[in-house]
């Protein structure tokens, strides 16, 4: 396992040099669009824009490929979940019901189940390319920078920048902790069963904890000591001005939510419907 997962990969792409705060900007519209409509035409605008800045960003997908394969497996268990539980929502929702597959009882396949069960999947293929892209592209000191820039008390900004700094910093306690366990005899490999590798890795938790406490004394010591807190502005180290690309991403990300809106009002439903 990739133990750098989730964490700032530094990048020449136009997406790193993007202001932290327009990121998050079009990551919350972004997602509000996702939350919000069931309208298949924008879910696939706005998949085949999610993949084309997702090529931009110059991320590789095995850099992102645990995360992807949880989320996946995640996608298929809901999938399944949701046609056991209501195989026939496609059916209520369009008002109209094209057998493809007669099953048994309440199991027959529809063709308005594929199709509403295609929406929630795009739905969650819409938001996890730019979730990961947030995470990867964003430095968290520059992050800090555009949150306090746009209003945000810099208190609360440095606060989220430690906790992006601190996904890494796990990550590599935990890997150095596991090395320790290995030199000492403790099996850790693929050669070990799944199980006795879950057991023996359980293991490293304790010590993880007792070494993300110390480091969070350390931290609040230091800070302390620098008097944080004390004024009520501060300036930042890697603050980045909002340039023309950056309103252009956030009107571009507004334009959709505003259209997403428009058809819902047009149609009278956030539902796009093929059936009629």
């Amino acid at each position: 396992m990739n133990f750098r997962m989730l964490s700032y990969i530094d990048r020449p792409s136009p997406i790193h040099r993007l202001t932290g705060a327009t990121k998050l900007i079009c990551f919350i519209l972004w997602s509000v669009i996702g939350m919000s409509t069931y309208d298949t035409r924008i879910l696939f605008v706005m998949l085949i824009v999610g993949l084309l800045v997702f090529k931009l960003s110059q991320t590789k997908v095995r850099e992102v490929s645990f995360v992807l394969t949880f989320i996946l497996i995640f996608l298929l268990l809901n999938d399944i979940a949701i046609y056991v539980f209501a195989p026939q929502q496609g059916t209520l929702i369009y008002g109209t019901r094209h057998v493809l597959l007669d099953l048994p009882g309440r199991y027959a396949l529809t063709w308005e189940q594929l199709f509403y069960q295609l929406n929630i999947t795009l739905k969650y293929f819409v938001v996890i390319p730019f979730a990961l892209l947030f995470v990867v592209t964003t430095q968290p000191s520059e992050f800090a920078a555009s949150l306090n820039r746009i209003g945000v008390n810099y208190r609360i900004a440095l606060a989220v920048s430690i906790t992006l700094r601190y996904i890494p910093d796990i990550q590599r306690n935990y890997h150095e902790i596991a090395q320790a366990q290995q030199a000492r005899g403790v099996d850790l490999s693929r050669k070990a069963k799944f199980r006795q590798r879950m057991r023996q890795a359980a293991t490293i938790v304790i010590p993880l904890i007792f070494s993300s406490l110390e480091r969070i004394e350390v931290i609040s010591n230091a800070m302390e000591l620098r008097r944080f807190g004390k004024k009520k502005k501060r300036t930042w180290y890697n603050a980045k001005p909002f340039a023309f690309r950056d309103f252009f991403a956030i009107g571009f990300s507004l334009a959709l939510l505003l259209l997403s809106l428009w058809l819902a009002i047009q149609h009278g439903s956030r539902y796009y419907n093929p059936f009629q």
